[in-house]
């Protein structure tokens, strides 16, 4: 099977299928065949995914503001900044939860991307998606902190890491059923397992803002309760046989 126009170079495996690349070249290519993109491979994904995970922990600081106090004397001072401080609490509470819930992310990403072997365009995509939720993050934060009990602020929030949660397990998802991963996570009990407790936080971030129709603290609190389970989650899903034995 011959082809007039040029294909995308790139490295190919599992050969079945003879094709003619460029006149005098020839070279073969299965139907399930994945191509090693130039410029594009692994290691790009994951810095640019450090790097934006870097830049929004960053920023989450920036939705907290020093406190300026307009009184002269020094008791009025003290008295003033400690109410301002205190009025600046929801604030520091999201932030701190964004912040932990970010690293949660990004350890997952981490020990996903270990098992990786190769990348195509379609899981760049997802990663990129995946991206875009993360960055939306310091406004969703900024959000609740400033209307820590107003129900849409709440559902934002849950919106935005909901989003988060079902783009990590996608980008799993697609490199397991594309066969991308190494063949030491393949095991049926493990990928069942993993796959369980990915589910877990999307499940979460439903009930949670479902329950900001009935009460907003009951919201706040699942948010934080989901927190603990991501960071016990990221403790221990990603395990292979070989993890299991040491």
């Amino acid at each position: 099977m011959t082809f007039c126009d040029e294909a995308p170079k790139g490295k190919r495996t599992n050969p079945s299928v003879e094709i003619s690349l460029n006149p005098g070249l020839t070279t073969k290519l299965s139907s399930d065949t994945h191509y090693v993109i130039p410029g594009l491979g692994k290691g790009r994904l994951e810095s640019l995914t450090d790097g934006i995970f870097g830049t929004v922990m960053t920023v989450l600081i920036l939705s907290l503001s020093v406190p300026i106090i307009t009184s002269s004397s020094i008791g009025s001072e003290n008295s003033q900044l400690v109410t301002s401080l205190r009025g600046l609490l929801p604030d520091i509470l999201s932030y701190v939860i964004s912040f932990a819930i970010l690293g949660a992310f990004w350890i997952r990403h981490h020990m996903m991307f270990n098992f990786v072997t190769r990348v195509d365009r379609v899981l760049l995509w997802v990663n990129i998606i995946f991206l875009l939720t993360i960055g939306f993050i310091p406004f969703s934060t900024a959000l609740l902190g400033r209307y820590p009990t107003l129900q849409l602020s709440l559902i934002v929030y849950g919106l935005n890491l909901f989003a988060t949660s079902i783009t990590s397990q996608l980008l799993w998802q697609y490199a397991v059923k594309e066969k991308l991963i190494s063949q030491d996570v393949t095991d049926e009990r493990i990928m069942s397992r993993i796959n369980k407790r990915m589910a877990g936080g999307p499940i979460s971030y439903a009930v949670a803002i479902a329950l900001s129709f009935v009460d907003p603290l009951l919201t706040l609190l699942i948010y934080v309760v989901t927190l603990l389970f991501l960071i016990f989650n990221t403790t221990t899903a990603f395990r292979t046989k070989r993890d299991e034995h040491r």
